[in-house]
């Protein structure tokens, strides 16, 4: 009786956690469906684990580049907030949401968008990004790390969850539009 008992609530902890553990097995993006045919539901799973800091393959950007080319809304919120080209500012980015998220910190903190892009992607970072690190390639990082690392002095974790609600309210408003 005892080892159903415990049998019955194992089951029910691992039947209730499964969801959980379901999502840490994929890589951040798009999801499934975000093909280059269906782009009408980028809502908030869209940026996937922003903490992830694996890098962009050829397959992210190309679906990156697909959303950006179709839906003029997102396109031309990131060329506001960086100042440059979206495709060219998503760049090296794993998921749309990673790219989002970064243009609001640039824009919320003052910190230049190249930076953080260079930070998150791994790509070379810029001498005008004034870390105390060497300016080369490196491994690349979650969007609270590169805070981190270019704003000690702003609370990192606070600053990625309020960046990362804007990008998901804008890549929704970017749906309905």
């Amino acid at each position: 009786m005892r080892y159903a008992s415990t049998s019955l609530v194992a089951l029910a902890v691992l039947l209730y956690s499964a969801p959980a553990f379901a999502q840490h097995g994929h890589p951040g993006g798009m999801g499934g469906g975000m093909g280059a045919g269906n782009h009408g539901n980028m809502g908030s799973a869209n940026h996937g684990n922003m903490n992830s800091s694996s890098s962009a393959t050829p397959a992210d950007q190309q679906k990156i580049d697909t959303i950006l080319k179709k839906n003029s809304a997102i396109s031309g919120k990131l060329q506001t907030l960086t100042g440059m080209p979206a495709q060219q500012a998503c760049t090296g980015f794993k998921n749309l949401g990673q790219c989002v998220a970064a243009a609001h910190v640039s824009k919320n903190l003052g910190i230049p968008f190249a930076c953080l892009q260079a930070e998150m992607t791994g790509q070379t970072l810029p001498s005008s990004c004034h870390t105390g690190t060497a300016a080369s390639a490196k491994s690349p990082m979650s969007l609270g790390k590169a805070i981190q690392t270019l704003s000690p002095n702003v609370n990192s974790k606070l600053e990625a969850k309020k960046a990362q609600k804007q990008a998901d309210q804008d890549i929704k408003d970017s749906n309905n539009s």
